[in-house]
Order: C-alpha cells, then structure tokens, then sequence
C-alpha cells in the first residue's frame, strides 16, 4: 500500500487518527489495545497521565486526564465545591473527584451514526483537557495544602499579573 493509501484511508477507530496524531506532534503513547492509548504529558505544575478509549457499542471516544494530585480526606468536601465551581466555567468536559480524591478532567467525542473523527477534533480533545488541568491545578493546591475555601483558591490561581518586575 502506498503512503498516500495509508494516509488517505479511512480511520473508522479514532485511536488509529489520535496514534498517527501523535507521531505527528512527537507525542509519546502507549498504545495497549485495539480500544485505548495512554500518555503522559509533562507541564509545568504537574505530569499528566492521559487515557483516550474507543468504545464501539456507544460509538463514542472517552478522553481522561489526571494529574499527580489526590485530595486528603479532610479536604474533599472542599475540593468537591471546588469542582462545582470549575464545571461551571467549562464550556467543554467536566472535572471530577473519585471516592480516593483522585482528581481527573473528562470529555467524550459522540460518532454516533458513522461520524468519523477528524484531527482537528483528536487534538482539541487533548488540548482541552490538559489546558483545563494545567489551569486549575493551582486551585486544588490552594484548598488542599493552603486551606483556602473554594471560592478564594478559585481566585487566586485565576489571578493574573500585568507588567514586569
């Protein structure tokens, strides 16, 4: 098959698309089965373990992204009203908080009906969820190790600063 076959034919799995992707953009993923890719993004505040996976019976690709952050026991009805907060800011995908204090962002591409993903779409999904955690991870530090309420660490990890010193 010619390289023009190869990148001309249809991707009906969008893992395949999120894969070439990657080569593309020097991302570094594991590819663990025919239905989920893993990778880890470095960013300033913390690593990010991201996990993509097709699911054939919803026609629909589930995107997750942790940071290396859980919320201590003490702190989680905090960090749950934090969560609220953040959820009513994003226009795409939503924080979460599991019963361990994990905290995660998710999103979901619906393809239902044959739809097939573009890379623009694959990369926005990305973009998005690690744009999201990069932007809020200071706000979980703030409750968690700072003590602040939610709506004060929500202002001061949004807080931004002009000029130079």
């Amino acid at each position: 098959m010619s390289a023009t076959a190869t990148i001309s034919r249809p991707l009906t799995n969008p893992l395949d698309r999120v894969e070439r992707l990657a080569e593309t953009r020097s991302w570094n993923l594991d590819r663990t089965n025919d239905n989920e890719i893993v990778m880890a993004v470095g960013g300033g505040w913390s690593d990010l373990n991201i996990s993509l996976t097709w699911r054939d019976d919803l026609e629909s690709l589930h995107f997750c992204c942790m940071p290396e952050l859980r919320v201590p026991g003490k702190r989680r009805d905090e960090a749950l009203r934090l969560v609220s907060l953040i959820n009513a800011q994003l226009m795409h995908g939503h924080i979460d908080m599991w019963t361990d204090g994990t905290i995660l962002y998710r999103n979901t591409l619906l393809l239902t009906g044959g739809a097939e993903a573009n890379d623009n779409q694959c990369e926005m999904m990305v973009s998005l969820g690690v744009d999201a955690m990069h932007h809020y991870y200071p706000a979980f530090n703030f409750v968690i190790w700072g003590g602040l309420d939610a709506e004060k660490a929500l202002e001061c990890a949004l807080l931004e600063t002009m000029g130079e010193a």
